[in-house]
């Protein structure tokens, strides 16, 4: 069974839930990438370098699942960011004391997320999480994270940052770090669930709606920037499975 597709150059996993929880403990670099991150591929090269270097994508993005029918009438099994987080909270290897390493964008979302995660019963400590600090867009390294991770040597660290950004600081990890954790960049994910961003109904989430959950409850900074993965139907649709980086054939 086919587990893994090419996709605008990405090698994206396209099996089962249950079997991608078992992937994960292989270790990796694992993107979740949206729309509108998708749709930055062409101007992004870091973006672009860490999402085609990553040990697989998963398909969370909506329209990607819609345009890759559209182009190639293939069916593509679509595993959002927030499905694949609550299932990786209660898989009994990320259960386990110190198994996990949390990557913050605020003491406020550390708070809350950290609360949430307890009620879930992953036993969170203090020295299991950082709190990011403002990257830049263009060179994102950070070393104190870097000798934190092989102080502790978690086998999951999870990225809770924003987008374009997590990929390449989780890239970074990933080509630096010694030993071979699953480092899994869910962004907003979490936020969801701890109540940090406004909770996205199952049905929802389900029916590919989660975009519009967000526009509706945020319509300043959520609508510019749906509008904007637009951009990726002609992305898709022109160079389907190549990298976006290649010359059109």
């Amino acid at each position: 069974m086919v587990r893994y597709k090419k996709i605008l150059g990405i090698r994206y996993f396209v099996g089962s839930l249950n079997v991608l929880l078992d992937e994960c403990r292989s270790g990796g670099l694992v993107v979740v990438p949206s729309a509108p991150g998708l749709a930055d591929l062409p101007q992004n090269a870091e973006y672009r370098e860490a999402l085609e270097n990553a040990t697989f994508a998963i398909t969370d993005s909506s329209l990607l699942v819609l345009l890759w029918f559209f182009r190639t009438g293939e069916k593509l099994i679509r595993i959002s960011g927030l499905q694949f987080l609550r299932a990786m909270v209660g898989n009994p290897s990320f259960r386990t004391d110190r198994a996990s390493f949390w990557i913050m964008p605020s003491k406020s979302d550390l708070d809350a997320n950290v609360q949430w995660l307890k009620t879930q019963g992953i036993n969170i400590k203090e020295e299991d999480c950082y709190i990011a600090p403002l990257y830049s867009r263009t060179q994102i390294r950070d070393d104190i994270l870097l000798a934190r991770l092989e102080k502790f040597r978690p086998l999951y660290i999870v990225i809770n940052i924003g987008g374009g950004t997590q990929e390449i600081l989780g890239y970074f990890l990933y080509s630096r770090l010694s030993y071979r954790p699953a480092i899994i960049c869910t962004g907003a994910a979490i936020a969801f669930l701890s109540g940090r961003q406004a909770k996205i109904p199952h049905w929802a989430d389900k029916i590919m709606l989660a975009w519009l959950v967000r526009c509706i409850t945020r319509p300043a900074q959520f609508v510019p920037r749906y509008f904007r993965a637009f951009r990726l139907i002609t992305i898709v649709f022109r160079f389907a499975e190549r990298p976006v980086s290649a010359k059109p054939a």
